[in-house]
């Protein structure tokens, strides 16, 4: 009876409609906490990523819960992936190039207001030492004037004061009893003490001057009603300027800090027009181009004749040889990296002991450009080399025996097979990865940060640029290390760099003709 009422075609029917029921709820409950996470953005002035987030959830919403998108779920976590960490960046990126953002151009107009019409100036030379006793759950404060006189308050505690305006009036008597409120205190109190308003009883107000003391302080900025900014202390306008992002006076003096503001293509002209920044930056491209460029072919040729080695039916011991060959792709970078730093010390270095042992001589490793960059190609094809090698070994397994052999009785050359057999064989099928490669060591950051920094200097650059510098290196010191930090300037080199390693990658893909 019980196995038949379980297996009745109603309860039958009741699971898939309360599978329904869980999917849509659980649907509608995701849909709800993203468009909550949506608005709290929105609510903080995220706008650009409350709309990557509303777009992200909305198709995920649309594709796990339609059955017309089927066949893109299992796609879709990649495509998000790549829209939130590729497209999104690389947009946001794009933008911040047209703005001036920057350490002095970093809030919002109306932040920078707020701002400027919190600071104050001391109208008066008279400054009253204060003390703060407490009394129960209020205080009670004490003021003394430079002529010695005294001033106290009634029991007061900061949320019950009305304005916070804190009336005091002149005592005789001697300080209370107890202690008065410690300086470190008092600090945990600095943001009450800093919006307190005390009135002397004849009529002065007093705010707070330091942490000790209450002085006479104005709004050292009055708003106007068109907007502008006039200095109570000298009476000097400034005015709003939206091409710049600044308060400017008569003079062309500005107020800082400033706000970010759309410029246009400024950024972009400024990389080709001015020479301070051009000069660097071709420099740095043609090193970035040609660093990359032969870091390429030299782990291949390396890794190519080591493979070529251990192929080698003569060699005994291949498996340990191939173990120690490996073990640099096996060591992390940053360490390795690190290591021949030290090994290239000017005047520690083992390197140069055994050069000057030898020959008598001492590179300057790190200050000259030629053998800095000489040491970098060093460093990164003991670096890249394993890999290589492990490209080369794979695809040589693949190349008949037959054609050597009949190389070898036509008396070919080992440079004969090298030339005519071994790279036609395997330069296709090697050549994305070499294009990856190539892209990596583009932008190959830890490498130059670890060991020379992008030392030593381009002379004559007003932005910090090295000799040794990648453009992703110089995009970075533009960015964190320039004394401006121009985010702006860096967004549009790096828009430049994208536009140009992108190129490169299509032609070399064209090229080769690869379709991709």
């Amino acid at each position: 009876m019980l196995t038949h009422a379980l297996s009745s075609p109603v309860v039958d029917n009741k699971r898939p409609m309360t599978k329904a029921v869980f999917k849509w709820a659980a649907v509608g409950a995701v849909l709800l906490l993203a468009l909550y996470l949506t608005v709290a953005l929105y609510a903080q002035n995220q706008t650009a990523f409350a709309l990557l987030f509303l777009v992200i959830i909305g198709s995920a919403a649309y594709i796990f819960s339609s059955p017309k998108a089927y066949a893109h779920r299992y796609i879709y976590p990649s495509i998000a992936g790549m829209v939130a960490f590729i497209i999104f960046p690389l947009l946001y990126t794009v933008g911040i190039g047209f703005t001036n953002y920057s350490a002095s151009n970093l809030l919002s107009q109306e932040r920078v207001l707020e701002q400027l019409l919190s600071q104050r100036f001391q109208t008066g030379e008279e400054r009253y030492d204060f003390k703060l006793y407490p009394t129960d759950d209020k205080f009670v404060m004490r003021l003394e004037s430079p002529a010695g006189q005294s001033w106290a308050s009634a029991p007061f505690s900061f949320s019950e004061l009305q304005n916070n305006a804190l009336a005091v009036a002149p005592v005789e008597q001697a300080a209370p009893d107890t202690q008065p409120l410690a300086i470190k205190d008092v600090i945990k109190l600095k943001e009450e003490l800093k919006s307190l308003s005390v009135n002397l009883a004849g009529g002065a107000s007093l705010s707070l001057a330091g942490l000790r003391n209450f002085a006479p302080m104005q709004s050292l900025y009055g708003l106007r009603d068109d907007g502008s900014l006039v200095n109570q202390q000298t009476g000097v306008v400034y005015a709003p300027n939206q091409d710049i992002g600044f308060y400017e006076g008569p003079q062309g003096e500005t107020l800082s800090p400033g706000w970010t503001v759309t410029i246009g293509w400024d950024n972009y002209v400024q990389v080709v027009t001015d020479s301070s920044i051009r000069g660097p930056f071709i420099e740095i491209f043609v090193w970035t181009l040609a660093f990359a460029t032969m870091t390429v072919l030299f782990t291949l040729a390396v890794g190519l004749v080591l493979a070529n080695i251990l192929q080698w039916d003569q060699l005994k011991g291949k498996g340990f040889y191939r173990m120690m060959l490996i073990l640099p792709y096996a060591v992390p970078a940053f360490i390795s990296i690190l290591v021949f730093k030290g090994l290239f010390n000017q005047n520690f270095g083992e390197i140069n002991l055994v050069l000057e042992n030898l020959f008598g001589v001492r590179p300057d490793w790190f200050s000259d450009p030629a053998l800095a960059r000489t040491m970098i190609l060093i460093v990164n094809t003991w670096l890249g080399y394993p890999y290589m090698m492990l490209l080369c070994m794979g695809l040589l397994q693949a190349i008949p025996r037959d054609l050597y052999e009949a190389s070898a009785m036509d008396g070919a050359t080992p440079l004969d097979n090298l030339f005519r057999i071994t790279l036609p064989q395997i330069i296709k099928p090697l050549m994305p990865l070499l294009i990856a490669s190539f892209a990596f060591n583009f932008n190959n950051f830890v490498l130059i940060a670890l060991l020379t920094g992008g030392a030593p200097d381009i002379i004559g650059a007003t932005t910090p640029a090295g000799t040794t510098d990648l453009l992703v290196s110089y995009t970075y010191r533009i960015a964190f290390q320039d004394s401006g930090q121009n985010f702006g300037l860096a967004a549009a080199i790096a828009t430049a760099i994208f536009i140009l390693v992108g190129s490169l990658s299509l032609i070399n893909l064209k090229l080769s003709k690869i379709k991709v």
